[in-house]
Parts: C-alpha cells; sequence; structure tokens
C-alpha cells in the first residue's frame, strides 16, 4: 500500500521575540559601555614582542611625549585626593580638591597647577600643556610628585607605569627613572605597542618550544 504524501509547506518562523531580545541586549550594552577616552597627550610607543599586559586598575602612569614633557594619571580618587592634600599642605599650593580628582591627568609646574585645574577639560589638550619639571637637576618636580604618590599608596597596591614616545629624547627618561630612585621605586613597567616576535628568533624558538610542550 502506498504512503500518502504529505504536501510541503514553507518555514514559518516568527522572529518577533528575537528581535526584541537582540534590540534590548543592545540597548544594554550601548547603555553600560564605557568608552575610551580620546588622550589629550599623542604618544607613539615603541614596538615590543612582550606578551604581558598592563594593569588596569591601581595604576599611576608617567607619560612622556615626543617633546620631552611629563605628565601623570593616576585612577584612584581617593589616592588623588591624598596627593593633592599633600601638596597642598607641603607647598601651599591651595588647589581645588575636587577638581584635582576628576582631572584625567596632571601635566604643569606646581607655581601653575590650580590654573592648570581651572581649565576646561577640552582644553586640557595638545601641545601647549607645558607639562611637569623634570629636567632641571635643581627643581625635578617629579620627585615631589612621587614622594606624594608613595605617600597615598602607602600599605596598598600601586601598578608604576610608564608610557614615553618613541621620539622622546633620553634625558626626560632618565629623569623621571631618577625620580623613581630617589623614592625607592624601583618596579615599573613600560607601555609598548606589541609585535608578533619575529620568525627564526632565539625567542621565537623558546616561544615554539613552549608551545610544544603545552600540547
Amino acid at each position: 500500500m502506498g504512503r500518502a504524501k504529505l504536501p510541503r509547506k514553507s518555514t514559518n518562523i516568527d522572529m518577533t521575540a528575537m528581535c526584541d531580545v537582540a534590540f534590548l541586549l543592545l540597548s544594554f550594552f550601548i547603555l553600560t559601555t564605557k568608552f575610551k577616552p580620546a588622550e589629550a597627550i599623542a604618544v607613539t610607543t615603541p614596538n615590543s614582542v612582550a606578551a604581558k599586559v598592563a594593569p588596569d586598575k591601581d595604576i599611576v602612569m608617567i607619560t612622556i611625549d615626543k617633546d620631552g614633557k611629563v605628565f601623570i594619571t593616576m585612577d584612584d580618587e581617593q589616592k588623588k585626593e591624598a596627593v593633592c592634600t599633600y601638596l597642598n599642605t607641603n607647598l601651599n599650593l591651595n588647589m581645588n580638591v575636587a577638581a584635582f580628582k576628576k582631572a584625567g591627568f596632571y601635566g604643569a609646574p606646581f607655581s601653575s597647577m590650580a590654573s592648570f585645574l581651572s581649565l576646561p577639560e577640552e582644553q586640557r589638550k595638545g601641545d601647549k600643556l607645558p607639562g611637569i619639571p623634570v629636567l632641571d637637576s635643581t627643581d625635578n618636580q617629579m620627585n615631589v610628585w612621587m614622594r606624594a604618590i608613595k605617600d597615598a599608596y602607602l600599605g596598598s597596591k600601586m601598578n608604576l607605569l610608564v608610557k614615553g614616545d618613541n621620539a622622546a629624547k633620553y634625558p626626560a627618561f632618565k629623569a623621571v627613572i631618577d625620580a623613581f630612585k630617589k623614592n625607592d621605586e624601583l618596579k615599573f613597567q613600560m607601555i609598548t605597542n606589541p609585535e608578533s616576535v619575529p620568525a627564526g628568533t632565539e625567542l621565537w624558538k623558546k616561544t615554539m618550544a613552549g608551545e610544544k610542550r603545552e600540547e
């Protein structure tokens, strides 16, 4: 007896519910995503084959631009307040603590820090920023900054980073390192632009050997 043939019908799937879910997820990610702000100081970091990822929390980053100007970035507002209080107390700077806490970075001599903080955020950008004086060995203000920062982080973890432009001159970098040494901060990380290990080099051979052992 022959089997009855069922009529073929086109598949009809109602996508309304799935579209609603996708739209809700998209809205959630848009509202909760924090976009990385544009950097006020343009820096082209040197390339390296280091695979270690720089920390993104409890950071104190020293940036050196191509002209040798030095800037400081911190991410913890409580530590920022402690640094501001230290500087105001010891140097009589009379800086606005609230403005200091909200500032994305610091890059001016102590004598003009109050004016620097009074500028709108969008104006604290570009090559016209003075930077922190470091090249004069008798007035390397990074020494005082590091003393204040170390005091603020006393008893807690601090990730000290250095981000230097590939075209920056050595004296500025040396002045920053001298300030680290003067405050017994001898451990820091360099921010570089990662690239793949050149094939055939000793590091490449070690990397490949390590991958084979893991397999």
